[in-house]
């Protein structure tokens, strides 16, 4: 933790000398590190920025020495249009992008990180290299294997962008056969840890989800197309998870003891929380009832009880009941 804090706080140095050309004094620097921080620290904070290759520059001014950044050392970032702070919190944010994208996007990722990496002196990267230690990401835990997918992205992502019909071979979960598609790609959407493709199926007259990892050929043909009246503009707006369809009004009443964690996040943009007796509360969200909602209510076991409408109770009874006759077998 006291290295933590110690990074944390030459980093905040660092962003208050870039903020000013006049320098800062001790007493500024101080300021910009936090309450209760020693002259003497912020001494060895300097030297150790210094010591990682930070061009710090000393100078007297009326009789205070004041600390400078020597901006012409990153004149070609500056022309690249990135201040070093932001080069420097963009390399650090790789820790969550490598979390979210990851699978086909993994090696354009890295490739990226290496030019950045390249734009400032090889010096500067053992501190900046330990500002992670500050922020990281878990990958999500249902993140699906790339599969064969990943060698059709760029293919995707050019008819989208072309506005070119797709024929495509997919293995469809729900019928559970390989099938030919013929569709007109409008979108990559990432939504729990997958990769997916929102397109229209004219075959169908409707908008399609299509998981990217189960996309087994995909080829961008000759022939254009142009949007459909009432294509979604938001991914997977209406529900939890990543399935699309018609939002319907659902409650959930939770006990007294999941009510603080229920209340401390937004699950869906639609929700509304009304306080209960003896701490429950009941939410109400206008979301697609999907296996992401189920799931996701079941997870909390007793603690949550759907009260309309009736019909989606009774699924999570029947799922239950299922579960627990299963559990009887063995």
């Amino acid at each position: 933790m006291e290295r933590h804090t110690e990074i944390v706080r030459q980093w905040r140095i660092l962003l208050a000398l870039e903020g000013t050309s006049r320098g800062l004094t001790l007493a500024d620097a101080q300021e910009a590190a936090g309450e209760g921080v020693s002259e003497r620290t912020i001494r060895r904070d300097f030297d150790a920025l210094t010591q990682a290759g930070f061009p710090i520059e000393t100078a007297k001014r009326n009789g205070k020495t004041v600390f400078s950044l020597n901006r012409d050392v990153f004149r070609g970032v500056a022309a690249a249009g990135f201040s070093l702070s932001e080069l420097c919190a963009l390399y650090l944010s790789r820790t969550v992008l490598s979390a979210v994208a990851g699978g086909p996007f993994r090696d354009s990722l890295a490739s990226a990180f290496d030019k950045l990496y390249e734009a400032l002196p090889p010096s500067l990267w053992k501190f900046i290299e330990s500002l992670p230690d500050a922020l990281a990401a878990k990958q999500h835990a249902m993140r699906p294997r790339a599969g064969g997918s990943a060698r059709f992205i760029d293919t995707l992502m050019a008819a989208i962008l072309g506005r070119r019909r797709v024929r495509m071979r997919y293995h469809s979960f729900s019928s559970q056969k390989v099938k030919e598609y013929l569709v007109e790609p409008y979108r990559l959407a990432y939504a729990q840890g997958g990769l997916y493709l929102q397109a229209f199926v004219p075959e169908y007259g409707e908008m399609r989800t299509f998981a990217a990892q189960r996309i087994e050929q995909a080829v961008a043909l000759e022939e254009g197309f142009s949007p459909v009246a009432g294509a979604p503009s938001d991914v997977f707006p209406h529900s939890l998870g990543a399935f699309s369809g018609t939002p319907e009004e659902v409650v959930i009443e939770f006990s007294a003891h999941e009510a603080p964690y229920i209340r401390e996040r937004e699950w869906h943009s639609s929700q509304q929380i009304d306080e209960l007796a003896d701490g429950r509360i009941r939410l109400t969200l206008s979301v697609v009832i999907d296996w992401g909602l189920q799931a996701w209510v079941m997870g909390f076991g007793a603690a949550a009880t759907v009260i309309r409408p009736r019909a989606f109770a009774d699924r999570i009874v029947e799922s239950l009941e299922e579960a627990r006759a299963s559990y009887l077998k063995t």
